[in-house]
């Protein structure tokens, strides 16, 4: 039975061509795309990868955290894995986007695409259809011809950032999209108030009555979703807007784990259900998510905004859904575009028909160009059972260090 042998953590900064203004932190210039890839080694040599977003090198000490926990683990024991992380949680930063990793491994074990694994029923999905998902706010002039570019690539779905710092001129750049792409065109919108930051500018914050002035414009405009419209935890506001308004509700991206995304249900919050498997309990809440979807009726679509490897890890769990029908493409160039969203994997270009190629081999379909990773990325940690026991030794003592090991068996 294979066992968890080496980890290896990096930091990866892959620098953009020009400086891109996300809506979700008004007033801030990011220059690159910074997350953290975690590489897992079983004792039989097969390796899981998996990434999550990074602000800096927050996560410096990750590794002291995780290497106990993880070294040493069954490698397809995703229950024991899930404890193990949730243990860790406790002490410091939560870390699901790791355990995509270890489905990796899991799909390589079993010979399987990691999407089968979490389907309901096993069906070969060899293609995605996605949206165009934009990061910017910007004027009809200077969105123009972002739309020009996302048809000519063969894209039918666009999502639209809204946030008037004075809450007045939201609605107006949807209805000039509406003109501009014709009213056969799927248009969503993303409001980004579910974990405002004003940490440079301020983020206007929307109340209830705002939310449904917003909703019933959205509705005359025929607008397919509106997507967090007010706090991720304002579960009440939620479904009060819900049944307001025509247009359907889409959040729950950023919810830690199940328990959080389950009050989501309970309240009756949404009509789209978009957990990131990368931040909300990883790849096993996200067959959970839709298992309640299935029951009762509802939309799941993830969000994917992270990095490449983030957008394969979700790019999986669509696929599993059954009833998929657009997975958020982010896009906005000249500053976030695939070849440096991707940064250290090949690019994840949209076919001429709209869509992503789902990858069929086992495991994510993740490979790391390693002269890449030499370039953007620099490994901060590597654990090996010797390793642990030399570091426990030094810290605690020989006769503590047994101790451990004896009580860890």
């Amino acid at each position: 039975m294979s066992k968890v042998e080496r980890i290896e953590l990096y930091h990866v900064n892959v620098p953009l061509d020009e400086p891109f203004y996300p809506s979700w932190i008004p007033g801030y210039p990011q220059t690159h795309v910074r997350f953290t890839v975690i590489r897992v080694t079983s004792d039989d040599g097969i390796s899981g990868v998996s990434a999550g977003t990074a602000f800096s090198k927050e996560r410096a000490g990750l590794g002291d955290l995780i290497g106990g926990f993880l070294i040493g683990v069954q490698a397809d024991d995703l229950v024991t894995v899930r404890k193990r992380l949730r243990e860790a949680s406790y002490l410091g930063w939560r870390n699901w986007w790791i355990e995509g990793a270890f489905w990796d491994l899991l799909g390589k074990l079993k010979g399987k695409p990691v999407y089968k694994l979490l389907q309901d029923k096993e069906e070969t999905v060899r293609q995605a259809k996605i949206y165009a998902s934009s990061g910017e706010v910007r004027t009809i002039a200077d969105r123009r011809p972002y739309l020009n570019d996302i048809r000519d690539k063969g894209i039918q779905a666009v999502k639209i950032r809204v946030k008037d710092p004075a809450r007045r001129d939201d609605v107006t750049i949807l209805k000039e999209v509406r003109k501009e792409l014709g009213d056969d065109f799927i248009i969503g919108v993303d409001a980004n108030q579910g974990w405002p930051v004003s940490l440079f500018d301020e983020t206007p914050i929307w109340d209830l009555e705002y939310a449904t002035e917003f909703g019933k414009a959205c509705d005359d405009l025929g607008l397919a979703w509106i997507e967090e419209p007010l706090d991720m935890h304002d579960f009440d506001g939620m479904a009060a807007l819900r049944k307001r308004i025509k247009t359907p509700i889409a959040g729950g991206e950023l919810h830690g784990d199940w328990h959080e995304i389950r009050a989501l249900f309970d309240h009756e919050c949404l009509d789209k259900y978009q957990p990131d498997a990368t931040f909300c309990g990883g790849l096993t809440v996200a067959k959970q998510v839709m298992a309640e979807c299935r029951l009762r009726k509802l939309k799941y679509s993830p969000h994917t905004w992270t990095c490449g490897i983030g957008l394969l890890v979700n790019l999986h769990a669509f696929a599993a859904w059954e009833n998929r029908e657009l997975l958020e493409y982010p896009y906005e160039p000249p500053g976030w575009v695939p070849a440096k969203r991707e940064g250290i994997i090949p690019p994840i270009e949209v076919n001429p028909d709209g869509t992503l190629d789902v990858p069929q081999e086992s495991g994510l379909g993740i490979h790391i160009n390693e002269r890449l990773l030499r370039k953007y990325g620099k490994r901060f940690y590597l654990a090996t059972p010797l390793r642990i026991a030399v570091k426990t030794i030094r810290e605690k003592g020989l006769k503590t260090a047994l101790e451990l090991k004896r009580k860890k068996s």
